[in-house]
């Protein structure tokens, strides 16, 4: 689906962070809708190394871009050699979603180098480039807020800090910059090419694969009262591209506006495969360090967007549940 007016077949883009979640279906996106479309991808590619959590230090994957036409560039927005490779291209558009996306990584110099100071290398090349830059906020900035507006924000852990210093960094740059700059705070993104995120791969995966090996969905105590506002993957790339040609410069929600339970998605996906397996219930030993209540304020998006969210909880998993199937068979 075409998301606006755009003819980005005469276009020249950058996705960093290119071979991961997001990342490559946006590439794809171009892709399939305009073949003329160039489409760089950079990205770091994962390696073994690991954070002090034990998780993988990039999370990007070759098997996303099986079928990619365009080009690859393996690089680290940390690496200033990296980044002059990108410096010889003239791009029109920047989707910028490398970044540290674990939000149980402690390290917080490496977590506010790479959210933080990468973005705003990345912002001094768009601007002598004169490109767009659409870039991945997050609403890990809202932390232990009540409400999830622009102006809110209480980040509980460095990662919620370092996207919203992003976001701050970003007002500046908009203040004195021809260019637009567009950052959209996430909420719970799921659906296709997440498999490679291992244990961060969102709850609509893990308890796909949980009911289809036949094991009860474990849940926490009192999941029917732990809400969030999970957005489906097409979605997402919907906020991107509309993005591109805002109605003004800013940070943005991206979500449903609409908060559903973790008992809400076991029971979609039970219906969907139509089993019927009794939940487990186990403690929960976040309690007081991560969200258990998200719901996006999305009309500002509305307005300066024009994004409207086209799938609910029901339909995003009726459409991602034949992927689920095929990583439980295939991996």
């Amino acid at each position: 689906m075409i998301y606006n007016d755009i003819d980005f077949n005469t276009k020249k883009v950058l996705i960093t962070g290119g071979a991961g979640f997001i990342g490559s279906n946006l590439a794809f996106y171009f892709q399939e809708n305009f073949p003329e479309c160039e489409v760089v991808v950079f990205d770091k590619f994962r390696s073994e190394e690991t954070f002090s959590n034990g998780n993988l230090k990039s999370f990007g994957h070759f098997k996303n871009l099986l079928g990619f036409h365009g080009e690859i560039i393996s690089g680290d927005i940390n690496c200033a050699s990296d980044i002059e490779k990108l410096k010889t291209y003239n791009f029109d558009y920047i989707f910028h979603q490398a970044a540290i996306s674990d939000t149980t990584v402690m390290d917080q110099a490496i977590m506010v180098q790479t959210n933080v100071n990468a973005f705003k290398t990345l912002l001094d090349m768009a601007i002598d480039m004169n490109a767009n830059m659409i870039y991945a906020s997050s609403a890990a900035t809202y932390g232990d807020s009540d409400v999830f507006s622009i102006g809110y924000e209480k980040p509980n852990n460095v990662y919620g800090f370092s996207k919203l210093m992003m976001d701050n960094l970003a007002y500046k740059y908009m203040k004195k910059s021809p260019i637009s700059i567009v950052g959209l705070r996430y909420f719970n993104v799921y659906g296709e090419r997440e498999f490679f995120k291992n244990k961060t791969a969102s709850m609509v995966l893990q308890f796909g694969l949980q009911l289809l090996s036949g094991k009860n969905a474990k849940l926490f105590e009192g999941s029917d009262k732990i809400r969030r506002d999970f957005i489906y993957i097409q979605d997402v790339i919907q906020a991107n591209i509309k993005a591109c040609e805002p109605k003004k410069s800013g940070v943005y929600n991206v979500g449903t506006g609409n908060a559903r339970s973790f008992q809400d998605i076991v029971d979609t996906i039970k219906n969907e495969l139509n089993i019927q397996i009794t939940d487990e219930y186990i403690p929960n030993p976040f309690i007081g360090q991560y969200q258990f209540f998200t719901e996006a304020d999305i009309s500002l998006s509305e307005e300066f967007l024009e994004y409207k969210p086209r799938f609910s909880l029901e339909e995003g998993i009726k459409s991602y549940i034949n992927e689920i199937k095929r990583i439980d068979k295939n991996g």
